[in-house]
């Protein structure tokens, strides 16, 4: 590509750029009584302004065009807003709209292309989802900005200081703060995304909705909820049993990406009985979904999961299972690791998931593959067994009826694969 059509290029860019952020705007201002200040036109052109901008910058080797047009810009945007406001309306999204396509055509010229991309494409979405954002934030509780912001604190703020390296006492120093506590983050995240779909999309969609989102933040939670609600709701048996066995499928498939984004040689001896505990659980899911059509208008009480308590128990857990599995591998062998994952997967199938993880990567890798995957796969089943034991000795004799047949299916095809196979 020559130099001319490479700068023809990046201009082409900005231009594109501006004509989507201004057709956005100009869609979502339909008011046809009221001249908007910048519409697809005048956006494509502060597109442009902002490359050229950029271009005189450049052949002038000075930065003063830019900033002098950039105050040029600013001060238009300052009476557009004047202007608007004068006649009631108070927002400044399409005059800040306006100065980041400015800018992100300045970042065409400078080259970084899929950035200018992002940052258009990131722009567009979230002016679109003005009403979608709004309701999002009524359905919030001061409970959900607190859990947020404690969040952000052990992500941001605790995890950087923690020190990255092992403490205790050979063989047994595997407890690692910084490594631990990435761990609580990365869980506690995954449950957050899972709370924050809940309150986006809404239980009232469907009960099985209910229990593929649910399962995201808590298999467990949704299990001892609807067991419960069982007892008062016995008519809605399936549609609540649909909704466990989607949550507990939910589960396994939650193991697999974890074990996926962290070690991808284990993956390739877990997801094959994970797969088909997975493919067993969604069969059933059919089977259940077409025995029942109810319109799931029973909704959940769903908190926020993100909390310092569990967070903290979690990491505790993690580092106890870390230890437990390290020492029980030294004395006992293989035979130690199985025990330890059975006892450790009634409590918390992510934390043996984690620390078989963290024992089989590296060079300095104490349990073999095999080993951890097999470990993994029977915190899986004995968590879900403790799940199936609550639903069944808690729930409605309808809900214990749907519940049965799919336990022992899920659990016998993993165990299956797993150990037989």
């Amino acid at each position: 590509m020559t130099q001319h059509t490479n700068l023809v290029y990046r201009f082409g860019v900005a231009l594109i750029i501006g004509i989507l952020v201004g057709l956005q705007r100009e869609y979502a201002y339909n008011d046809p009584n009221r001249e908007l200040f910048a519409g697809v036109r005048t956006f494509a052109l502060i597109g442009l302004a902002g490359c050229a901008t950029a271009f005189i910058s450049d052949i002038l080797s000075s930065p003063l065009p830019f900033v002098a047009i950039s105050l040029m810009l600013g001060i238009m945007m300052t009476v557009a807003y004047f202007m608007e406001a004068s006649e009631g309306d108070l927002g400044l999204t399409t005059e800040v709209a306006a100065v980041l396509t400015f800018i992100v055509g300045a970042i065409c010229y400078w080259e970084y292309l899929a950035l200018a991309a992002a940052i258009a494409v990131a722009m567009t979405v979230l002016l679109s989802l003005k009403l979608e954002m709004r309701s999002f934030v009524q359905k919030l509780t001061r409970e959900d900005i607190y859990a947020t912001l404690k969040f952000a604190v052990i992500s941001a703020i605790v995890l950087p200081v923690l020190p990255n390296q092992t403490y205790g006492i050979p063989p047994l120093d595997v407890l690692n703060p910084y490594k631990i506590w990435l761990m609580v983050v990365f869980i506690s995240g995954i449950s957050f995304l899972g709370y924050v779909l809940i309150k986006i999309v809404g239980a009232q969609r469907g009960i099985g909705l209910t229990g593929l989102l649910g399962g995201i933040a808590s298999s467990t939670a949704v299990t001892l909820s609807l067991s419960q609600r069982s007892q008062k709701n016995p008519e809605l048996a399936k549609p609540f049993s649909l909704a466990i066995i989607v949550a507990w499928t939910v589960m396994f498939v939650r193991v697999v990406v974890v074990v996926a984004a962290l070690n991808r040689t284990l993956l390739r001896l877990l997801w094959v009985p994970m797969a088909a505990s997975t493919l067993t659980g969604l069969l059933y899911c059919i089977y259940l979904y077409r025995m029942q059509r109810t319109s799931g208008k029973d909704d959940l009480d769903f908190s926020n999961p993100f909390e310092l308590g569990p967070a903290i128990k979690f990491g505790l857990i993690y580092a106890g299972v870390l230890l437990v599995s390290k020492a029980a591998r030294f004395y006992f062998g293989n035979t130690g690791i199985y025990v330890s994952s059975l006892i450790a997967g009634l409590v918390d199938v992510d934390a043996i998931a984690l620390s078989m993880v963290d024992l089989s990567s590296g060079p300095s890798a104490s349990v073999d593959l095999a080993v951890a995957a097999r470990a993994i796969v029977l915190a899986a089943l004995s968590n879900t067994a403790f799940k199936g034991g609550f639903a069944l000795t808690s729930g409605s004799p309808p809900l214990r009826q749907a519940l049965l047949p799919g336990l022992i299916a899920i659990m016998a095809t993993g165990a299956l694969v797993a150990f037989v196979l």
